[in-house]
């Protein structure tokens, strides 16, 4: 993609699960966006929209580098979903079964898993409070938070809660006092978890600087780090989140995310609408 804002900005739009991606190919060139310009390309009525916004670059330590970017202009160093489509586009594209991406967190793996499916390995979980980040020394398992939450790090920082009923939570309210809450100095995702079964789940998720979205890979990882761990379910668990279903496996290795990706379309943003 020539990313030169002369002749225009080119795009591709991706989902999984309807988790919505612009995603920018500079593996020929061109500099990430500045913040201003991820918020403004954010906008569902005057931009495109999306959930996150991912570049792909070109690295001499993997096959990819993955940037992100929250809907209001903040870096994610992780963003599950994206890593996801990216690694689907780049395989179609040449024809590979396998592939290292480097973000911020790590190198991540991405494999072909046959029938359409993508499975990344999100690396290890983060089960120290200060690389999550929390502002200080609590028991992770068990946060000092009204509903009782788990901390969890997937490359960005978690809470997530237990709940009889996911559908019954105001997560427009919900969701963003707990992503200021003062036991997080970089803010967080919340999940609102319902345990159907030792192998399944029902989550609901505000995402860090963005609000509610269909899916989210990290999210959907913490989530069952975080049953798993409350000894609720097992480590292998079915996500069910508004847009759909991911298959969490909790290995040795990390934690792998299987599901679906899908690249809609293409575009490009004008010269005029960069420069205005």
């Amino acid at each position: 993609m020539n990313s030169n804002p002369a002749s225009g900005l080119p795009f591709m739009k991706m989902h999984g699960l309807g988790n919505d991606f612009v995603v920018l190919d500079l593996r020929a060139g061109g500099d990430p966006p500045a913040a201003g310009l991820v918020a403004r390309i954010a906008d569902r009525n005057r931009g495109v929209g999306f959930d996150q916004l991912a570049t792909i670059q070109a690295d001499d330590r993997a096959d990819l580098r993955l940037r992100f970017w929250n809907a209001d202009g903040s870096v994610s160093s992780a963003c599950g979903n994206a890593t996801r489509c990216v690694a689907r586009y780049v395989m179609d594209q040449t024809g590979r079964d396998r592939l290292s991406l480097r973000t911020d967190h790590a190198i991540l793996l991405a494999e072909n898993a046959g029938n359409g499916l993508t499975r990344v390995n999100m690396g290890p979980p983060v089960l120290d409070w200060r690389a999550i980040p929390l502002a200080r020394a609590v028991d992770i398992d068990r946060l000092p938070i009204d509903g009782d939450p788990v901390a969890t790090g997937m490359g960005n920082p978690h809470a997530t809660f237990f709940v009889e009923d996911a559908a019954s939570v105001d997560l427009a309210t919900f969701g963003p006092a707990m992503e200021h809450h003062p036991l997080y100095p970089q803010r967080t995702n919340v999940e609102v978890v319902q345990v159907v079964s030792r192998d399944e789940i029902i989550l609901r998720i505000w995402e860090r600087g963005t609000g509610p979205t269909l899916a989210s890979g990290s999210c959907s990882c913490a989530a069952v780090v975080a049953a798993a761990r409350r000894g609720l379910t097992g480590r292998r668990v079915t996500v069910n989140v508004p847009g759909g279903a991911l298959l969490i496996d909790w290995r040795d290795d990390g934690v792998w995310m299987q599901g679906p990706a899908a690249h809609v379309f293409s575009g490009v943003l004008t010269p005029e609408w960069l420069a205005s």
